[in-house]
């Protein structure tokens, strides 16, 4: 047995399911049948928890423990979600507790598994893959998660709150929300806060610095890499501050 758990989104993802071994011999097509619905492991089934709403293909799946069932083919694969968590492996499947089903092709690996692999790839804050392995074969899950409306909601609220964090907000409207006016803002009131307290944010004016560089105004940037260059070697080149503001600098040439 394994327990995976990925940390993705504003939650996180966990999957337990049994892992069982080649052990010399041949499974998908042989053993285990193509075209027949199968527990995608061994013992109990396959089992994916989800701490918040994702969405697969197109389907949006509510947060709740579901099951894992494939139906392998020579080269297309079937991928189901089904709510059978009492089942024993593919006895008492039922079609009709399917939340998603999909296809998929198979993809080739030239690295032979011999114990069957289930693991999340290209996790990025809204979407990652979990990826079954065995063989000389693999499969891909993509799994999409609503970060975004999420967390801006949660900065909204902070920013109206009497302790706002400025400086969680700037990077969240330079990243993910695209809005630089607004990023420039936040950063802006990142730098003054912090200013009054603990002295010279040099990582905060590298971060206004490519914030400038965006907007265009290329001068104004250049004076704020320049800052935070000087603030930097006072702290010792700290997190190598002085190599990327030099780089910064470069590229506004």
């Amino acid at each position: 047995m394994q327990t995976v758990v990925q940390h993705f989104g504003m939650s996180k993802i966990q999957l337990q399911y049994s892992r069982p071994g080649v052990k010399g011999r041949k499974i998908i097509g042989h053993i285990e049948p193509f075209d027949s619905v199968w527990r995608t492991g061994a013992n109990a089934p396959t089992k994916i928890t989800f701490y918040d709403p994702v969405e697969i293909q197109g389907t949006k799946i509510d947060t709740g423990t579901y099951v894992i069932y494939t139906i392998p083919g020579k080269k297309i694969w079937t991928v189901i979600l089904n709510r059978g968590i009492q089942n024993w492996g593919s006895d008492g499947y039922k079609k009709n507790d399917d939340v998603c089903r999909f296809q998929t092709v198979k993809q080739s690996s030239k690295q032979f598994k011999e114990t069957l692999t289930f693991e999340f790839g290209n996790v990025k804050p809204e979407s990652c893959d979990l990826v079954l392995s065995w063989e000389d074969w693999a499969i891909t899950i993509p799994i999409k998660a609503n970060f975004k409306d999420k967390l801006r909601s949660q900065i909204e609220t902070n920013l109206k709150s009497s302790s706002p964090n400025y400086w969680y907000a700037s990077q969240f409207y330079y990243e993910y929300d695209n809005n630089l006016q607004v990023a420039l803002e936040m950063i802006n009131n990142a730098i003054s806060a912090w200013e009054k307290v603990n002295g010279k944010p040099y990582w905060q004016h590298y971060y206004k610095a490519k914030i400038l560089k965006d907007l265009g105004r290329k001068s104004e940037a250049l004076e704020c890499a320049k800052l935070s260059i000087k603030q930097a070697a006072e702290h010792g080149n700290r997190n190598n501050y002085l190599k990327l503001n030099q780089e910064l600098i470069k590229s506004l040439k």
